[in-house]
């Protein structure tokens, strides 16, 4: 009895010890896949020949729930070459979204331009929201090289609002609230910019808000 009790011990050592180690490869590989991702939906907005530094390294967080949508804070990513500004990448939030929150990464230039955004994370209907998807429609691309002043504030809506940016057949709130976030991160960038490319690096751990 006593070696079989010991038995059953070890056998419950090892069997703990085997699924702590699987756990932990799956992890690592589980971080690795979002890593890979993230780094390709950053290049798709800032390439690899627009920068010479390490997106992943030169990173910073900010908090602005009323221009960035959230309380968390938000990653931005900076891309530099020969030691000088390029772009800011943010991981900014449109909260209003017709089924919540919608996640971005929104690329400014150090002018101020747009080079583009992206959706990372969201939860809108198939066929009818999703459009905000880059995979889905070119809507998104839209964004493209606008700036604060190109439109000008009345322009920053979707048409039904008077602006210039569309709405989707039977879906205007979820591009409503993209327009309106992009805006916003625009907004901030032109009053923090030069902070944040100041600002300095600080480990990061997890993913963005998706």
């Amino acid at each position: 009895m006593v070696v079989s009790a010991m038995l059953l011990g070890l056998f419950a050592v090892i069997g703990t010890a085997l699924v702590a180690v699987t756990y932990d490869a799956t992890a690592e590989r589980i971080a690795a896949n979002h890593r890979a991702r993230l780094l390709r939906s950053l290049h798709l907005l800032i390439t690899p020949d627009q920068h010479d530094n390490d997106l992943f390294t030169d990173v910073t967080t900010v908090t602005d729930r009323e221009l960035l949508g959230t309380d968390e804070p938000v990653k931005v990513y900076r891309a530099r070459k020969n030691g000088q500004p390029v772009a800011a990448i943010i991981n900014s939030v449109a909260p209003d979204g017709y089924s919540g929150r919608i996640d971005l990464l929104v690329a400014i230039r150090y002018d101020g331009t747009l080079a583009g955004v992206r959706v990372i994370n969201h939860k809108e209907t198939h066929g009818l929201g999703d459009g905000i998807e880059i995979t889905r429609s070119d809507w998104i691309r839209s964004f493209d090289n606008r700036s604060l002043h190109n439109p000008d504030r009345k322009g920053w809506a979707v048409k039904r609002d008077g602006g210039i940016f569309d709405q989707f057949s039977g879906a205007t709130i979820s591009p409503r609230a993209v327009v309106k976030a992009v805006y916003r991160t625009l907004l901030y960038f032109d009053k923090h910019r030069d902070e944040l490319f100041a600002k300095p690096s600080v480990p990061i751990e997890g993913k963005p808000h998706a």
